[in-house]
């Protein structure tokens, strides 16, 4: 059994959930089908609690119209029987009976956001398994909540959604198509919660993981993961192949064709994830496993919005307690750390979220002496083979980046990934400069990065 996962834009427009109907069955083998809510849905959804939190009845009714005349519009063209429109527009009509009731209770707290929000994977999945039925497909719907369940620090229970859902599997043993909700999930209150934004690639990878599946495929609009930002730089081009960990650091550090959570639930069971284009099913696109080939530098990453931190004093020197100290304080606020930096007497680090930082500040000054923090910061991360009987690797790095002044450089803490800290300013400039630098874009045309 393989594990398919399609997003947003994949599901979008009434066409191309024909095309995922074709690319599922053009075999017979089984398959769990993992659907996103219709791009757009989430962010209108998102929009309407905002309303329903300030008690905006005016401007919050005109919204949930807007919303359902898209899905009104969408149906009378995803259907092609009067059977099949009239159960898409039973859906459409409870659905939307329910989103008028929720944001209709006042206070509108937190649960009832997390309600509204899942209604975006709740409809796509019930009006695409609609159509299936509608197609003749041997199909079946397994709702995400029946199964999908986090812990109290909102981490997914893994062995919760083995058993689940491997008892709803053996009671359907003859469905060739099992098709369920991504991101969304039950909490330990039973309540409807979810993964947080992306998390339609977890519940891909969790479920895979679940079930052993033979492969995970995430199916997108661009073919495969690239070897660096196509929106900043031209030459760019997918790559064949990754191992899990060069695939997570590349995903934490920036490239959003993968949630940085993917990775762990396949890597954990050994599940190859492979990233495929919708528009172009047929390429190769990018496969991550255990193993990759052997090119030595695969791919950049950029992430912005990053502050660095800069902790000096006096007391590090030959002492021992100072960096527990330091990180404590990080721990204490529930703030990740991205780099890391040492000397003597001081320590640089870099955070992605902000939103402690004043707290973060004053408890630091208590022990020791603080620059002034930089902000808009660019974390870029170079991923490849970077084992340590490997020569020159750095050097070319800092060789390309020579006219770019870099904050911070990180090199050993992984066998796969340089990263470097520059200001937001240089980021477009670094990307390019890295990019002509450390590939040859003449290779990826005999195939070395993809398919023959």
């Amino acid at each position: 059994m393989q594990v398919w996962k399609f997003g947003g834009t994949s599901v979008g427009k009434p066409e191309r959930m024909h095309s995922i109907r074709n690319l599922i069955t053009a075999d017979n083998g089984k398959k769990i089908v993992v659907l996103s809510a219709l791009s757009g849905s989430t962010n209108a959804l998102l929009a309407m609690g905002e309303l329903a939190k300030v008690g905006n009845d005016e401007e919050l009714a005109q919204k949930i119209a807007e919303l359902r005349a898209h899905y009104d519009a969408f149906i009378e063209e995803l259907y092609q029987t009067p059977e099949g429109l009239a159960n898409g527009q039973a859906i459409v009509e409870k659905e939307f009976s329910f989103i008028q009731s929720v944001t209709s209770i006042r206070p509108f707290t937190l649960k009832q956001e997390k309600e509204l929000v899942a209604e975006g994977e709740i409809l796509s999945t019930q009006m695409f398994e609609a159509y299936l039925q509608e197609q003749g497909e041997s199909s079946v719907l397994f709702p995400a909540l029946d199964f999908m369940l986090i812990d109290a620090d909102n981490e997914p229970v893994l062995s919760h959604t083995e058993e689940a859902l491997g008892q709803m599997l053996d009671q359907h043993p003859d469905k060739q198509l099992i098709i369920t909700q991504g991101f969304i999930c039950r909490n330990p209150r039973g309540e409807i919660d979810n993964l947080k934004r992306g998390g339609s690639d977890y519940t891909a990878s969790l479920i895979g993981g679940a079930i052993r599946a033979d492969e995970i495929q995430i199916w997108t609009d661009i073919d495969g993961m690239h070897n660096n930002d196509p929106r900043i730089v031209k030459k760019t081009f997918p790559i064949r192949e990754l191992t899990f960990e060069e695939a997570a650091e590349l995903a934490y550090f920036g490239a959003k064709i993968l949630h940085p959570s993917t990775i762990t639930p396949a890597k954990l069971r050994g599940v190859p994830v492979r990233l495929k284009n919708t528009m172009e099913p047929a390429a190769f696109g990018t496969l991550i496993a255990t193993k990759s080939s052997e090119r030595e530098i695969k791919a950049i990453a950029a992430k912005d919005g990053i502050t660095a931190i800069y902790i000096h004093s006096t007391r590090m020197l030959n002492a021992y307690g100072f960096l527990r100290r330091v990180f404590e304080v990080f721990e204490k606020y529930k703030t990740p750390v991205d780099m890391i930096t040492t000397s003597e007497v001081s320590v640089s680090v870099t955070i992605d979220n902000p939103e402690n930082l004043e707290k973060i500040t004053a408890e630091l000054k208590q022990f020791a002496d603080l620059e002034d923090h930089d902000y808009n910061q660019t974390i870029i991360c170079i991923v490849g083979n970077f084992s340590a009987d490997k020569e020159g690797v750095a050097l070319k790095v800092l060789e390309a980046m020579k006219n770019i002044p870099i904050r911070m450089i990180s090199y050993g803490g992984s066998e796969h990934n340089i990263t470097i800290l520059v200001d937001g300013k240089y980021k477009n400039e670094a990307l390019n400069v890295l990019n002509e630098r450390l590939f040859h874009y003449e290779d990826a045309m005999k195939g070395i990065f993809t398919a023959p």
